[in-house]
């Protein structure tokens, strides 16, 4: 799924909660530079209208900050790479994306900035995403070795 378009693409991020102190800037730098998930976005200008996290386990804020990202025009919302290479990574984001595309009408995205190399060597040492259906969710954020030594 690539977004080309002329205009302005407005998405929001929501972080796992285990992170609320996380300032962003691995996201943030990866916006900017259109790398990891929002590699999709090269050549079009980006816009972020919300940003939050998902309430805690089991993420009761999602039900309803989508709704007011909404409001401030999101298109798309990304789940932070932090979803996928916390340990153990959530057990919730099929049915958090599941209810954000039914509920809201609005596309998602798994992940931010890619995936950085330490989370990326403990994860393949315990095989973590060697199931189909984990590669699919980490597809937008695993890039190759140099990329993710630039996000350790």
């Amino acid at each position: 799924m690539i977004y080309m378009s002329n205009r302005k693409k407005s998405i929001g991020i929501i972080i796992c909660d285990r992170y609320r102190t996380c300032a962003g800037g691995k996201c943030f730098r990866a916006l900017r530079s259109r790398e990891g998930a929002f590699n999709i976005y090269k050549g079009q200008e980006v816009e972020l209208v919300g940003y939050t996290t998902c309430g805690g386990c089991p993420g009761g804020n999602v039900e309803y900050c989508v709704g007011e990202m909404k409001k401030n025009g999101v298109e798309v919302v990304h789940f932070a790479t932090g979803f996928v290479v916390g340990y153990p990574p959530c057990p919730y984001i099929d049915h958090f994306c599941n209810l954000i595309k039914q509920k809201y009408g609005v596309d998602v995205i798994i992940g931010t900035h890619p995936i950085p190399r330490s989370y990326y060597v403990t994860h393949q040492a315990l095989g973590t995403w060697d199931l189909p259906e984990w590669k699919e969710k980490i597809k937008h954020v695993l890039t190759d070795e140099q990329t993710r030594l630039k996000y350790n």
